[in-house]
């Protein structure tokens, strides 16, 4: 796409204006590293552009701080840029399903209600669904459902959701998939984790 111009220009209609400013829906998912990394990125360009953003974390334990929550809470608060608000769905969980598994779920849900409520409101103009992809997965959230409240959100309400196996009706609908590959990965010679990095 060079010089940022597409290649195609669809017949539907729409002004440059208009196709430029649809809103968008983003999907990060693959077994690679970085698809939390570049949703929060995203969510950067937001806040600099003065846009409301809502972060919902689906799945990382609710006792994890991770350098991204942090940092957004902060600069949310400066007034500089957009607002910032953070939801924890998950009390202590991870992407490898524990015994837990009902309470989970049943959070997984209620986190999916409220984003549909802050949907219908328009309280965002981002929405980071962090880890949405694995609640989908498991089927605890029905991604048709999904799809159908992202196709009918009112306003200019962009959301990007992230996680491995993004279902595939979620991707079909989707304006912009990214499938992270791993090539090299410093666990697979057994070093855990660090901090900087990871979080």
């Amino acid at each position: 796409m060079p010089q940022g111009k597409p290649s195609v220009v669809p017949e539907d209609g729409l002004t440059t204006r208009q196709r430029r400013n649809r809103p968008l829906v983003l999907v990060h998912t693959g077994p690679g590293k970085g698809k939390s990394t570049a949703a929060f990125g995203l969510a950067l360009r937001a806040w600099n552009q003065g846009w409301p953003v809502g972060v919902f974390q689906f799945v990382k334990s609710a006792k994890w701080k991770v350098g991204e929550e942090r940092a957004l809470r902060v600069l949310g608060g400066t007034g500089e840029g957009g607002t910032v608000a953070w939801h924890k769905m998950g009390e202590g969980w991870s992407w490898v399903q524990r015994d837990s598994q009902f309470s989970n779920e049943e959070a997984a849900r209620e986190g999916w209600e409220q984003v549909k409520r802050d949907l219908a409101a328009e309280t965002y103009k981002l929405y980071v669904l962090d880890e949405f992809a694995y609640p989908m997965h498991w089927g605890w959230v029905d991604p048709a459902e999904v799809v159908s409240v992202l196709r009918d959100r009112p306003g200019t309400q962009h959301v990007v959701i992230t996680g491995r196996n993004a279902p595939q009706e979620l991707c079909d609908f989707a304006d912009l998939v990214t499938e992270m590959t791993k090539v090299k990965h410093p666990m697979d010679a057994g070093q855990k984790g660090q901090r900087g990095i990871e979080w």
